[in-house]
């Protein structure tokens, strides 16, 4: 008896995609508005860190007259590179731009990683590390954070084996909005496995006044070093999705061969260099949502239903009284307000909210003080 073209297919598949579980994104917004019979406009977004005020005005002229979609982009990135490179005070040559920092992390998984290598993790942080690390066959070693969500830098170079071949960071870190001290980072540096740091929420830490050190000057200094940013947040282009690395060359000449030649398209690339160029009003935004984020942080508690956590980033990490992550997202979700929360056990009472417009907010602070109220908090 043959074998079934789909059991043939299934046996074909490697065992770890066919054993892994689906990364679990947000929530489509249209979707939400048609089940509760609403428009899309009422729908109030706060699950996936955009930024509520949307890219800049040049960026639409820019794509409305751009007539270029018909050829290629330049696969070495020469112009975008060398404007790029003056906003973030590098050499064009440290950097490469690549759709959103997803597959800048996944390039460098795919060129550091080998089956049964390690990666060092450091829960809870942004999911795509592991889901990445597991495509590679890489074993993920979670070093969980303290109670105040920093890394134990000493617990982790203790995780450190010769199978250790890269260590991810984060700061500000997704979900917690904590940053990293520089000087942590640099002990790990000094351990010598490669070292992937994600600055993705660089600019809403940099505008807060509080004082923030990107390592993006360091890259030189440190072979072993890269860091991930993005346009996704700050400038409103998720949805076109560019990011970008600060590669110093002894993982550039790699990655370099592994990037697809034409990776970020022309419409993305044409809104960068409109952003770049409106990047003076864009951090007039950024401000925008420091200072929403900082007074969320005075109004949260007085809902009576969410505990904040300090935050660097755009979002705010909040335990949650009165009910678990899950029954708090679905009773917002009915409510038109698209919040994110995690299945893990530490983050399985809290919820993840990004900052929105101050209109958005004030529902959204309402709504959490009516739930308190029906449940007598």
């Amino acid at each position: 008896m043959s074998i079934q073209p789909e059991a043939r297919l299934s046996a074909a598949v490697r065992p770890t995609v066919a054993t892994m579980a689906p990364y679990s994104g947000p929530e489509d917004p249209e979707y939400l508005a048609k089940r509760l019979g609403r428009p899309i406009e009422s729908i109030i977004k706060l699950d996936a860190n955009e930024n509520p005020y949307g890219s800049s005005p040049l960026v639409q002229e820019a794509l409305s007259t751009f007539n270029g979609y018909s050829v290629y982009p330049d696969a070495s990135q020469r112009t975008a590179r060398a404007a790029l490179a003056t906003y973030v005070g590098v050499s064009p040559d440290l950097l490469m731009l690549t759709s959103g920092g997803d597959e800048l992390i996944d390039l460098v998984m795919r060129a550091y990683l080998d089956p049964g290598d390690e990666m060092l993790d450091f829960s809870p942080s942004f999911g795509m590390y592991a889901f990445n690390a597991q495509l590679q066959d890489a074993r993920v070693v979670d070093v969980p954070r303290d109670a105040d969500f920093q890394i134990d830098v000493e617990a982790a170079l203790r995780a450190i084996t010769p199978r250790t071949k890269l260590i991810m960071l984060t700061s500000p870190n997704n979900p917690t909005g904590t940053v990293m001290p520089t000087a942590d980072v640099r002990q790990l540096l000094e351990a010598g496995p490669l070292v992937l740091l994600d600055e993705a929420y660089f600019e809403f830490a940099d505008a807060d006044g509080q004082g923030f050190e990107t390592m993006v000057g360091e890259v030189e200094q440190y072979p072993n070093l890269v860091v991930l940013r993005t346009f996704s947040k700050w400038a409103g282009l998720a949805g076109l999705r560019i990011g970008y690395g600060v590669l110093p060359p002894a993982v550039s000449e790699h990655l370099w061969k592994l990037k697809p030649p034409f990776n970020v398209n022309v419409a993305a690339l044409t809104a960068m260099m409109a952003s770049l160029e409106d990047a003076d009003r864009l951090k007039q935004s950024v401000r925008r949502v420091v200072a929403e984020r900082d007074r969320l942080l005075q109004e949260l508690p007085k809902t009576r239903i969410l505990q904040p956590y300090p935050t660097r980033a755009n979002f705010i990490l909040c335990d949650i009284v009165g009910m678990d992550g899950a029954t708090l997202r679905d009773k917002l979700a009915d409510e038109g307000i698209l919040v994110r929360t995690y299945g893990t056990p530490r983050l399985r009472n809290s919820v993840r909210i990004s900052v929105g417009r101050p209109e958005q907010n004030d529902v959204l602070l309402a709504t959490l003080a009516r739930f308190a109220d029906e449940l007598g908090l």
